[in-house]
């Protein structure tokens, strides 16, 4: 069985579960990345998108409430 660089060949496989490791007495993180992103830049590009987002169904829901007040429906509080 080959072992990956990141372990040492005195360590057994059993420290090595799902891209996870021990080296020097440290859990090291060896998965890979979210499109070779860190976490930090992965959460904020889900915040960027989760505002973008927001900001489509904004507009979404004000297109929506002008189009029902042009056809004079009563009912656009209703939501």
């Amino acid at each position: 069985m080959a072992y990956d660089k990141r372990i040492s060949p005195a360590s057994t496989i059993s420290d090595n579960v799902d891209g996870l490791y021990v080296k020097d007495g440290r859990l090291i993180n060896g998965r890979p990345d979210f499109m070779g992103k860190s976490g930090i830049e992965t959460a904020a590009l889900y915040r960027k998108q989760m505002k973008k987002q927001y900001k489509i169904d904004c507009i979404a829901d004000g297109i929506e409430r002008a189009k029902m007040r042009m056809d004079g429906d009563k009912d656009i509080y209703e939501f």
